[in-house]
């Protein structure tokens, strides 16, 4: 059943009118008035009544049935209110749809409430922006600033747009985007991105993204998005009720019926039409699907929402119970589990021009252990002219300098050129750029990188979570990759792979496993996250590739925030089946109640709207959760 609230909407003044009407002639029957007692002057105060809530409803129901789609609440609602006014139960026909389109207009606002509170957590505060023109500061909509402008932040502004910080630097609170409220220092030259607050001086940003692109525009395109991708269990509801309003009504149609044919079988049993047919009125009111429709996928968007607080981006509702179901991680190491902040520690040369030439080289590439290299070495006036030069993923780059070869990059890149390398390098325990000239090893660099501030922990946290395996894949050599997973905890170390060998790693895991979640930085490891149960990648804030490539997007560099995300799915999977069964337990004892004569018409549109409002508010409990 899709349920659509806009599609029920009522005014409140036909509310009115019909709450109006009703409790008069409810006071009119009371006070036994004579004119009013005629069947007519009845069934007619009770039809104006009733036409203010019912005409729309009753219209979408017989628009449904027309079209053979059977899944519409409005049937249920429609039926139930005119086999009320068939065996004279006029009030509580008009009860019926009144107290209904009362519990949907409810129902609306809560709805509405939630969503309002996740965009405004999302979305810019900013309504005007001071932009440099002609040497003076403008005042400009954010979304008429062009990339180049240079736009003015006073201390406790928020940023409303993507830039590159001009000022010296700047403490910038960047909880809209990260979900962390620590402030954090930001240098001259680094990108800065809209949703930031300055939080103790003037700055200056020059824009490098249109508004609607700005990150923070992307992560609410992304929950709004995120919204329309459903998870398995949404979907089950979703064809459950599909089937469930036919079913109802054949249900409806049997409890009237079976005990007609009883009453035939044993003449002892007194059949009233009037009142079985009270009873399966009582049933059909009470059998509305409204909760489960309509907390199910509130409860998704609401998680959604409250992921995206937290700097947690999920591309899909289903793969927050993807997420939910994962017992095995997968990590890579550099820039996941480790800073990927490399530093030069030694060089190995005997030739220093050798040295200078391989930072040369190193410049043509945007690996993090080459920038490393071109910022660790100085090159000095040393010059030379790069004649080709290609770059090989997981092996390094081959350049052509005055025809002579050059080899810069990992140990397996020599070892493919049949180029000897000392034997103590492969089982050092230390990441390594070497360097073969002319067919040669001339020598080798040293680089070295820390682990992130709280992997000391991930394991334990992630175990709490249900995550049962831990391993790491990396491209680093053996050694390296076994240190650091021994000092972190984790079981599983497999190092010198090539993308393809992470993936048959990844592919041999997921046949042992229930769900494997892999963790990079979404830029290097495409074809991982893609094989993956649930691709998962870190620290990738304004990165259009990792948004492109994961299923899960970490806006901080810290690993615990995983565990974090694995703890919220979880959460969210228990509110979706805490409303399955409050809905179903609920309206079960009331259907008892009815078939058996101790429940009203009155009772079941209570119960049915009661229940509704009682899922819609344990949804919208995940928005207002900071834990």
């Amino acid at each position: 059943m899709e349920h659509t609230y806009e599609e029920s909407e009522q005014s409140p003044l036909g509310i009115i009118l019909s709450t109006f009407l009703l409790i008069l002639g409810l006071v009119l029957d009371a006070t036994h008035v004579s004119w009013f007692a005629n069947t007519y002057v009845r069934y007619l105060w009770y039809i104006v009544a009733f036409i203010p809530v019912g005409k729309d409803v009753v219209q979408m129901g017989l628009h449904s049935l027309w079209h053979r789609e059977w899944m519409g609440d409005q049937v249920l609602m429609s039926v139930a209110a005119i086999g009320a006014f068939a065996i004279g139960e006029l009030p509580e026909a008009v009860a019926v749809m009144l107290l209904y389109c009362i519990g949907e207009e409810l129902q609306d606002k809560a709805v509405d409430k939630a969503r309002d509170h996740i965009k405004a957590m999302l979305t810019l505060q900013t309504h005007a922006v001071r932009v440099l023109k002609n040497d003076e500061w403008v005042s400009e909509k954010p979304e008429n600033v062009e990339i180049g402008d240079v736009v003015e932040v006073l201390p406790g502004e928020q940023l409303a747009l993507d830039g590159c910080l001009i000022t010296k630097e700047a403490t910038l609170n960047m909880a809209a985007i990260t979900g962390e409220s620590v402030p954090v220092l930001v240098q001259s030259g680094k990108e800065v991105f809209a949703g930031s607050i300055a939080t103790n001086a003037k700055l200056q940003v020059k824009v490098t993204r249109k508004a609607d692109q700005s990150a923070i525009a992307r992560i609410m395109n992304m929950v709004e998005e995120a919204a329309e991708r459903k998870a398995p269990t949404d979907v089950f509801i979703r064809r459950f009720a599909n089937k469930y309003t036919p079913i109802v009504l054949i249900l409806t149609l049997l409890t009237v019926l079976l005990p007609f044919v009883y009453s035939l079988i044993s003449p002892q049993f007194n059949y009233e039409f009037s009142t079985w047919l009270h009873r399966a009125l009582i049933f059909l009111v009470i059998s509305c699907p409204c909760a489960l429709v309509i907390s199910v996928p509130l409860t998704y968007f609401a998680g959604i929402g409250s992921a995206a607080k937290r700097g947690i981006l999920f591309k899909g509702s289903n793969f927050i119970d993807a997420l939910s179901e994962v017992d095995t991680v997968v990590f890579d190491k550099t820039g996941t589990l480790t800073t990927g902040s490399f530093k030069v520690k030694e060089c190995c040369f005997d030739n220093h021009n050798h040295l200078k030439t391989v930072a040369i080289i190193e410049q043509n590439s945007t690996h993090p252990l080459a920038k490393a290299v071109t910022k660790g070495v100085e090159i000095g006036d040393h010059k030379v002219e790069i004649d080709t030069l290609t770059e090989r993923a997981g092996y390094g780059i081959e350049a052509l300098i005055a025809g002579e070869k050059w080899l810069v990059g990992t140990t397996k890149l020599l070892e493919k050129h049949a180029i000897a390398v000392p034997s103590h390098l492969t089982s050092l325990a230390s990441t390594l750029v070497v360097c073969a000239y002319n067919n040669e090893y001339v020598g080798h660099i040293v680089l070295e990188d820390e682990l992130k501030d709280d992997t000391e922990q991930l394991v334990e946290a992630l175990n709490a979570v249900g995550v049962h395996k831990t391993v790491v894949l990396s491209g680093d050599k053996q050694a390296l990759v076994e240190s650091i997973a021994q000092s972190i905890g984790i079981e599983e170390a497999h190092g010198n792979l090539l993308p393809e060998g992470k993936v048959s790693h990844l592919e041999s895991l997921k046949s042992t496993a229930n769900k494997v979640a892999f963790v990079g930085d979404g830029i290097n490891d495409a074809p991982v996250l893609a094989v993956s149960d649930v691709g998962v990648a870190m620290g990738a804030m304004g990165s259009d590739v990792a948004i492109e490539t994961a299923d899960v997007v970490l806006q901080t560099d810290k690993p615990m925030l995983l565990a974090t995300a694995i703890a919220l799915t979880k959460r969210i999977k228990s509110v979706v089946w805490q409303n399955v069964y409050l809905s179903i337990g609920i309206k079960v004892v009331v259907m008892l109640l009815g078939i058996f004569g101790f429940a009203n018409i009155w009772m079941a549109v209570f119960a049915d709207t009661g229940v509704t409002l009682l899922a819609v508010l344990n949804a919208s409990k995940l928005i207002w959760q900071k834990k």
